[in-house]
């Protein structure tokens, strides 16, 4: 029978507790945390990547703009969200303006002005996990009985996926509008323009498609689903240790990330292998291919195979003060 709701947990943030039980097994992890300036030249190099490609597509057919945007654009579009995420976590360089401006240089890449918004829902995330009220990451219940587990609308669904994920923070208790969203659709705005001005309609719908493709109907799309819907009772996240990780920026290291944000995305593996007591035995996926067809025909798995709680739970979910990152 499938769910007609979340699975409900009383447990606190586990998270919280793993931090803490790593560091205090392996302090020297704490030498991981900290900036990461590189991240700058891979932003730079990912969004000329794009620009270039929307320029040298001018003059194409849209079969060709499709064909493009699928197989490369939307890698190179995944990635940049992937640099958005460090950007959110101040990962970058230290300073928040520094990392909210190089997170709205990769919506230049994008096409669309998605990073302010993305920080401030990203961090309720992180520090509401599961609750649904403040965690833009689970679907709208509404949303949830609509798609039900019909392979067709769970298709439908990674196709609008970039058009529903807008839509979610409008539903937490947290307002998200503030001076740097005006400056980030300004900003991806103007850049739009100058694309649409030296590469047509083909360049800027290269980078639009590839953006869209990029966090949907595509296998890795299948990120979204990888990093929180439930494939072990009891388990609330989950990484991903497949090939995919060499183009998206070890993205797929999603439990490493969750227990210790101070890490930026070059040392989230050494997590592992500096405590592999922690991670060895938790599940685990290896191919967004087959994870992404999985879900779509597996009539079992829902918008609502994920773990909801309580924000009043009967342990603190506060992270520790080592790891505490502000809006």
């Amino acid at each position: 029978m499938v769910a007609d709701g979340y699975i409900v947990s009383n447990r606190p943030n586990p998270h919280v507790r793993r931090a803490r039980d790593i560091m205090r097994a392996h302090p020297e992890v704490k030498d991981l945390f900290g900036v990461y300036p590189l991240t700058i030249a891979y932003i730079a190099a990912v969004v000329g990547f794009q620009l270039i490609a929307a320029y040298l597509l001018r003059g194409a057919g849209w079969v060709s703009v499709l064909a493009a945007a699928w197989i490369i654009g939307a890698v190179a579009s995944h990635a940049l969200f992937v640099l958005i995420h460090d950007a959110t976590h101040d990962l970058i360089l230290p300073g928040r303006a520094w990392n909210k401006f190089f997170g709205i240089l990769c919506n230049v890449g994008q096409g669309v002005p998605t990073a302010m918004s993305f920080r401030t829902f990203h961090l309720l995330h992180h520090s509401h996990l599961d609750e649904y009220d403040y965690d833009g990451d689970l679907a709208f219940k509404a949303e949830a009985r609509w798609v039900g587990s019909s392979p067709v609308r769970k298709m439908l669904w990674f196709v609008a996926f970039p058009f529903t994920q807008m839509f979610r923070p409008m539903r937490l208790k947290r307002p998200f509008f503030d001076a740097w969203l005006v400056v980030n659709v300004l900003a991806i705005a103007a850049v739009d323009y100058a694309i649409w001005l030296m590469a047509g309609p083909a360049g800027l719908g290269y980078i639009v498609l590839s953006m869209l493709f990029g966090v949907g109907f595509h296998p890795l799309g299948a990120r979204w689903v990888q990093e929180h819907y439930s494939f072990n009772s009891g388990q609330e996240t989950y990484s991903y240790y497949g090939a995919a990780n060499l183009l998206a920026f070890n993205i797929g290291y999603h439990n490493e990330h969750h227990d210790l944000v101070k890490v930026p995305w070059a040392h989230l593996p050494r997590i592992k292998a500096l405590a592999p007591e922690f991670y060895d035995h938790l599940y685990a996926h290896r191919s967004y291919g087959r994870l992404f067809t999985r879900f779509i025909f597996d009539r079992e798995m829902t918008l609502f195979s994920r773990v909801t709680r309580d924000r009043h739970g009967s342990e603190s979910t506060s992270p520790p003060m080592e790891l505490r990152n502000a809006a």
